[in-house]
């Protein structure tokens, strides 16, 4: 039988080169539910921030190598990724925080901080990316309505378990962006993953109720890293210009 599957967690990644701070927070949001990684350089965090799909970033600004406002400017340039930043400091000048807000962070918080506050601030965050984004998600001719969480392809209904709606969510606001493979099996399971392939079975259900019926493919199977959703001549040129 299968795992019961689990409700949907803040996804987190956590840049903070201190790690008894890491550990301090790490120990106070996972009872709250959250999914955490961590990074404690920016060019660690830049290499998860491009791979995986977060849904809050705590980012310290003052961080070896790549400092955290040259992350933030970075990941919203460069990438193109608009999660919400949370920016941590111990400087609490005016000009330190406009300088922060300049390069993208969407909350600051001074050191030392009460871990709920920052829990405080964190759903806050969430919540409020969650009101701006538009509630329908479109990929080709699909459609997701995430008010009335119904789907429809080429104007027909389809009818999907909750899993595969959790599936399809993330993976539509992700396109045409590749998923990986942890990430879908912890929005299912968070860190109760049951034995097996179980993944595997709820995308062939998936993609036997998206893709099936219809003449072309919409969920596609990227080798070693996990999937994407996209029309297949976009995921065939991401695919020749990633190199993958």
């Amino acid at each position: 039988m299968e795992s019961a599957i689990a409700a949907v967690p803040v996804r987190a990644l956590i840049v903070e080169d201190n790690r008894d701070i890491c550990a301090n927070i790490a120990m106070y949001l996972e009872k709250h539910g959250y999914v955490l990684d961590f990074a404690y350089t920016g060019k660690s965090a830049m290499h998860l921030a491009l791979a995986h799909v977060f849904d809050v970033i705590v980012l310290d600004l003052m961080l070896p190598g790549m400092d955290g406002l040259s992350f933030c400017q970075k990941l919203r340039e460069d990438a193109n990724i608009q999660t919400p930043v949370l920016m941590l400091t111990a400087r609490d000048t005016l000009d330190d925080k406009l300088k922060g807000f300049e390069a993208g962070a969407d909350d600051y918080l001074v050191k030392p901080f009460a871990l709920q506050e920052l829990h405080a601030r964190l759903q806050a965050l969430y919540k409020r990316s969650h009101q701006k984004t538009e509630k329908l998600l479109t990929v080709g001719d699909l459609t997701l309505n995430r008010s009335t969480r119904q789907v429809h392809r080429a104007g027909r209904r389809v009818d999907l378990h909750p899993a595969g709606m959790k599936l399809l969510q993330r993976l539509m606001e992700a396109a045409p962006s590749v998923v990986a493979r942890d990430d879908l099996e912890a929005l299912l399971w968070a860190d109760e993953r049951p034995d097996g392939d179980a993944l595997r079975s709820h995308l062939y259900k998936l993609r036997q109720a998206i893709d099936t019926p219809f003449e072309s493919s919409l969920i596609h199977t990227v080798h070693r890293i996990g999937y994407r959703i996209a029309e297949a001549s976009i995921a065939e040129a991401t695919i020749s210009k990633d190199g993958q």
